[in-house]
């Protein structure tokens, strides 16, 4: 069993930063790819970020690229997500995931991860 738990959210203005992370414990984390997800209120859950076992491989919603970075320190057992340049439309509760299939896919949905974290807010003001 894999146990989640992110920090970092909270209330930034527009054009601001934040990190969030992502403490896992249990099972072996430096084995399993790993997701951000967000979810606005009435809206479906979509993919953020993803990254691959080794940090080599990562992905970006086309809403994020250039804008967030995801990173991994497996000795910590943690996932990052750096958010730069935010908007109105980024505020969301933000979700890390579990991947324990391990392969390595891009853009993997949010019913192909195996362990969620309990999620942390984000909210960006105009």
């Amino acid at each position: 069993q894999v146990q989640l738990v992110e920090s970092g959210g909270g209330l930034v203005q527009a054009g601001g930063s934040l990190g969030l992370s992502c403490a896992a414990s249990g099972g072996t984390f430096s084995r399993y790819s790993m997701g951000w997800f967000r979810q606005a209120p009435g809206k479906e859950r979509e993919s953020v970020a993803g990254i691959s076992w080794s940090g080599v491989s990562t992905y970006y919603a086309n809403s994020v690229k250039g804008r967030f970075t995801i990173s991994r320190d497996n000795a910590k057992n943690t996932v990052y997500l750096q958010m730069n340049s935010l908007k109105p439309e980024d505020t969301a509760v933000y979700y890390c995931a579990a991947d324990v299939s391990g392969r390595w896919v891009a853009g993997r949905r949010p019913d192909e991860y195996a362990y969620w974290g309990q999620g942390t807010q984000v909210t960006v003001s105009s």
